[in-house]
């Protein structure tokens, strides 16, 4: 059975490019990568490639999470920006709003996480055979038995800010993957934007930090 895939037919959103590195601020309902589905080919990666052959993907951004990603333009900037998230040498902020009113101001969750196989692609929390996710956050403002917050993960687990918002008590509004009746119908996307990524430029040496502001 095909799943349903209806991407938003926008044009490149460039926030910087050089010989380097290309930073795009990917739309919410667009793959990252091309899924396996026939009807699923269409992403980020092949739109970006259409217009610069040589871009490789370093990370990824699920589907309904829109905001900042970076590709590589060449082997050694592919090396170098890979190992940077593979020792954790980036710094990277999300934007969500989350079902109810955290309590606190600040704080972090700290759960092991794993593929939930039999409802794959679900992850849940598994103390013991997951593996760590380290996730901070702190409020941006509450309203309307709503919260928003900002997210700094540590780790970068697949679905880890969606998966420690559900852990939390307050899944993201909009989660169709996660969120109860109640937070699915109060967004008509997922309401999580990442909107700040710092590296250090594979070329330039220096550290550069590139911003996005979510739509929601």
């Amino acid at each position: 059975m095909l799943l349903d895939y209806n991407p938003p037919c926008t044009p490149l959103d460039i926030l910087h490019q050089d010989k380097d590195i290309v930073v795009l601020n990917k739309p919410s309902g667009l793959l990252s990568v091309p899924g396996r589905a026939e009807n699923m080919k269409d992403s980020l990666s092949l739109r970006v490639q259409a217009r610069f052959p040589s871009a490789t993907v370093v990370h990824r951004l699920d589907r309904d999470t829109s905001g900042v990603m970076v590709m590589a333009l060449n082997k050694q900037a592919h090396r170098h920006i890979s190992k940077q998230f593979e020792m954790r040498a980036t710094e990277k902020s999300y934007i969500a709003v989350l079902y109810g009113e955290v309590e606190g101001e600040e704080g972090e969750v700290n759960l092991p996480l794993i593929l939930d196989w039999p409802n794959r692609p679900h992850h849940i929390v598994d103390h013991e055979n997951g593996k760590n996710a380290l996730t901070r956050w702190k409020i941006l403002g509450r309203e309307n038995d709503r919260t928003r917050i900002a997210f700094s993960p540590v780790t970068g687990r697949t679905h880890q800010l969606r998966v420690h918002a559900l852990a939390m008590g307050h899944p993201i509004l909009g989660d169709s993957l996660y969120a109860h009746d109640r937070a699915l119908v109060l967004a008509d996307r997922l309401m999580l934007h990442a909107n700040l990524l710092t590296l250090t430029h594979p070329y330039l040496k220096e550290i550069m930090s590139f911003k996005s502001d979510p739509d929601f």
